[in-house]
């Protein structure tokens, strides 16, 4: 048996990499997530070759200072966490403090960024996780970051990538259902030099699925409602003769965050059991807002997974609004369900407490 031996720094960096990182759409979350985190108005998102060689995410929020960008690409540096307490008051999208440094372990990566208060951005470049350059720059308040030539130095991750059509689609899905669940956000995606995406901003959720799926789908909306307590449920489903054959076009939104959910998949389609083809799923956006001590979101290392503390009351929450909703399918919705959750109170890229050997570290690693 081998003898027992710490593993180095890129290794390490690279085996978490693989469990956020699993593909070009798991960056795009992670980006687009952070922007959403630092209160931006607006993001891009721009990707090549279905994002194996480029992915840009853009945005219009608060930027950070030169400290807090050198933290930002070392792991588990976090503004979202002090203490393993408030992991069960996670109210923003990120938290962990893995995204940056994983995606830049595994990439060409650039980070450009500028609060508003600052003269001069940052701009930071690491080459598969190892530190090039980083400078002041002239450049817009907000972030941008560029990631190019995604698993460049892990050839097995690359070769098990889908072709250019399905990564793309994989990362058009992600955006609609962000879109969906920040319509007061102004989203827009380019796909190879196309904009394939654009949604206003407005705050408004049904001018978003227009936006997304055009006005003819909207005209056969009907709208969800169901509060009971500490649980309040809303959003829109479509009546049971608009059907397509996949269930990405179901968005699930927990207290802001998209996730998917068996329990809520379930309730949808036993409301929906005797009424369409057994092949078929109905277009569902289902919003749910209950406290946040009564979620785990830190079951799954990307996010996309949650317990809920009483599985039952959610299926029967969403059970009963879907049935209620179908069964008066010819009401019209008169009002549209305004945004979805509240911006952050507290911006992601808040100033973080440096301590002086995070300050010594990270210019140690500048000079070599």
């Amino acid at each position: 048996m081998a003898n027992v031996k710490l593993l180095d720094t890129s290794t390490i960096n690279k085996i978490a990499a693989g469990e956020v990182v699993e593909r070009p759409a798991s960056v795009v979350k992670e980006l687009v997530e952070n922007s959403i985190d630092a209160g931006a108005s607006r993001i891009e998102i721009e990707i090549q070759n279905g994002g194996k060689a480029l992915i840009r995410v853009t945005d219009d929020g608060a930027g950070m200072n030169r400290e807090n960008a050198a933290l930002s690409v070392r792991r588990h540096a976090t503004s979202k966490l002090s203490t393993a307490d408030d992991l069960q008051r996670i109210t923003t999208l990120g938290f962990r403090g893995e995204a940056l440094p994983t995606i830049a372990a595994v990439s060409k990566f650039t980070l450009q960024t500028r609060r508003a208060e600052d003269e001069l951005g940052t701009k930071i470049k690491i080459d598969g996780g190892k530190l090039q350059d980083t400078h002041e720059v002239g450049c817009k308040v907000g972030t941008s970051v560029l990631v190019e030539e995604l698993f460049f130095n892990t050839p097995a991750r690359l070769k098990f990538l889908k072709a250019t059509p399905t990564e793309a689609n994989k990362i058009h899905d992600f955006i609609v259902k962000l879109a969906l669940s920040r319509p007061n956000i102004a989203f827009r995606f380019i796909n190879g030099n196309r904009v394939a995406l654009a949604t206003p901003g407005n705050g408004k959720i049904l001018d978003a699925l227009s936006a997304i799926y055009g006005t003819e789908l909207t005209d056969s909306i009907l709208r969800l409602r169901n509060d009971d307590g500490d649980l309040k449920l809303r959003g829109y489903v479509t009546k049971p003769n608009i059907l397509k054959s996949y269930r990405s076009w179901q968005t699930f939104i927990i207290n802001g965050r998209v996730v998917e959910s068996r329990t809520i998949s379930k309730a949808v389609d036993e409301a929906y059991k005797s009424l369409i083809p057994k092949t078929g799923f109905p277009l569902a956006v289902v919003i749910i807002d209950v406290p946040q001590s009564s979620i785990d979101v830190n079951v799954h290392p990307q996010k996309i997974e949650l317990k809920f503390e009483d599985e039952g009351k959610i299926f029967k929450a969403v059970y009963h609004a879907v049935r209620e909703a179908v069964e008066n399918k010819n009401e019209s919705v008169e009002h549209d369900l305004t945004e979805v959750a509240a911006a952050p109170q507290t911006p992601h890229y808040e100033q973080l407490n440096l301590n002086a050997e995070f300050q010594k570290n990270f210019r140690a690693q500048e000079k070599t």
